[in-house]
């Protein structure tokens, strides 16, 4: 305590009257976390990821034809901040959503994150996730969720060029749409799209896994960000240690945490 300047150890408000302000200065730790990987060469950042997923919140589920009717049925639901989420292979969440962007390569470790509300589109966070990356970002590979075209734009103002799913083909389709679609169905682009597979979607269930943030372990916006987000950044800390003492194995982390 002494070496954190504390003379004795804080009470539980305080604690929680931290983390509902923390999430905006963790955010920034989060990004210059993966700006030090990237200076120190313990990250490639040519080929990004980009995915979500959902928590679910503490305490009990708002049902959608109560929140519709605005009845609250019973206490401990958080009716100002959790909402109801789809996810393909989970089905229907009531809880938050977690938005992450991963290094690919022999280390995987977050770039950048952010919290929401289980009900915001992916695409909405695309811009405010990739504000903080570092430089030498070449390719983004994302799902289809992606698949805006205002996103490509913005991918190429930023330097890279966004890679994701691009199927459809209409009489009207453009040419730029369709020189997307070439590029998706080339050689390149499904071997820039395949990391995903490998790095983002393994790495989100790895941090939940041993971090144990599903279901969030409090409650409300403010806090469940904070401690998202926080562990978030004590993910990309342990990664951070293992790769200074050559411990870059993923079960190094989870024991460090005694899980």
């Amino acid at each position: 305590m002494k070496a954190c300047g504390l003379t004795s150890l804080p009470d539980r408000r305080t604690f929680d009257r931290r983390l509902k302000t923390i999430s905006p200065d963790i955010k920034e730790r989060i990004a210059a976390m993966a700006a030090l990987f990237v200076k120190e060469k313990f990250v490639d950042p040519y080929i990004v990821t980009i995915d979500s997923t959902l928590l679910r919140a503490k305490g009990h589920l708002w049902h959608k034809s109560s929140m519709i009717k605005g009845i609250v049925p019973r206490s401990g639901i958080h009716t100002e901040d959790a909402r109801w989420g789809f996810s393909h292979t989970k089905g229907w969440i009531f809880g938050y959503k977690l938005h992450i962007t991963s290094s690919t390569g022999s280390i995987i470790v977050p770039l950048s994150a952010d919290f929401t509300q289980a009900d915001v589109q992916d695409n909405q966070m695309y811009s405010a996730i990739t504000s903080s990356l570092p430089q030498g970002v070449r390719y983004m590979a994302a799902d289809s969720g992606y698949d805006d075209y205002k996103l490509y734009n913005l991918s190429i103002e930023k330097g890279f060029e966004l890679v994701c799913p691009v199927s459809e083909i209409y009489n009207n389709t453009s040419s730029e749409r369709l020189q997307l679609i070439n590029f998706y169905e080339s050689e390149l682009g499904p071997a820039i799209y395949s990391w995903r597979g490998i790095s983002v979607e393994p790495l989100i269930e790895h941090i939940k896994d041993i971090l144990k943030i599903d279901p969030l372990p409090v409650g409300g916006y403010q806090k469940a960000a904070g401690i998202t987000l926080l562990s978030v950044l004590l993910y990309q800390i342990i990664v951070y240690y293992n790769c200074k003492t050559r411990k870059q194995h993923p079960r190094a982390i989870k024991h460090m945490l005694g899980s």
